[in-house]
């Protein structure tokens, strides 16, 4: 077995060093990574819920139509009769 010496030692912690460096890039780089998700999915978070509440105005504006047309139908008397 080799003899351990100063100079082995410190030639494995320069390597150990240079590894744990790229170690700290990767991560950096998944920081980076996951904060652009994030952003990501907070916009496509906001066009749904702009979305959903266009949808929900929509939804009232024909809600108002149908009950104005009855009422017209209604005044009209184009009530349908069931025919036999």
């Amino acid at each position: 077995m080799a003899e351990v010496t100063p100079e082995l030692m410190y030639e494995v912690l320069k390597a150990v060093q240079a590894r744990l460096a790229q170690v700290d890039g990767k991560v950096d780089e998944l920081k980076q990574d996951v904060q652009a998700l994030r952003f990501s999915h907070n916009g496509l978070r906001q066009e749904m819920v702009g979305i959903h509440t266009e949808l929900g105005s929509i939804h009232a504006t024909l809600v108002r139509h149908e009950q104005r047309l009855d009422r017209i139908e209604h005044r009209l008397e184009l009530n349908e009769a069931p025919s036999l």
